[in-house]
């Protein structure tokens, strides 16, 4: 029996400084480290948010990586999908992510946007259920 390869689709996110990144990430939304490159100037880390995976580092323009900070914006929107949405929006604000968009119901979501530090911005919500 041939058995289906696991697929998985990760954000990578660049930043100017990893090494403040990787703790924001911890404080903000309880990451942590599934692998970890350091060289204690700059850190490449895959981070788990209660399985939901993504990757972070330095920013390389050398290889066309950039930060939202140099580009002047981002181009991706993270989308965390939380059972409570308003612990994880204040936690994140009180580590020091930037309100965009204050935690709201629209659209069948409760939902709220941030932006963290670094200028990544994270829309933090969950699905409402049909009542």
């Amino acid at each position: 029996m041939n058995k289906k390869p696991i697929v998985t689709l990760a954000p990578w996110l660049s930043v100017r400084s990893s090494v403040l990144a990787l703790k924001f990430y911890k404080n903000a939304f309880g990451a942590e480290e599934v692998f970890k490159l350091d060289d204690s100037s700059s850190v490449v880390a895959k981070l788990s948010i209660d399985g939901a995976e993504f990757w972070m580092s330095d920013e390389s323009p050398e290889h066309d990586n950039f930060s939202p900070e140099s580009l002047g914006g981002g181009t991706v929107r993270m989308i965390l999908t939380v059972s409570d949405p308003e612990v994880v929006f204040n936690k994140a604000v009180a580590a020091g992510a930037r309100v965009v968009a204050p935690i709201a119901e629209e659209h069948g979501w409760r939902v709220g946007r941030v932006a963290d530090p670094f200028g990544h911005h994270w829309e933090i919500g969950c699905e409402l259920q049909n009542s």
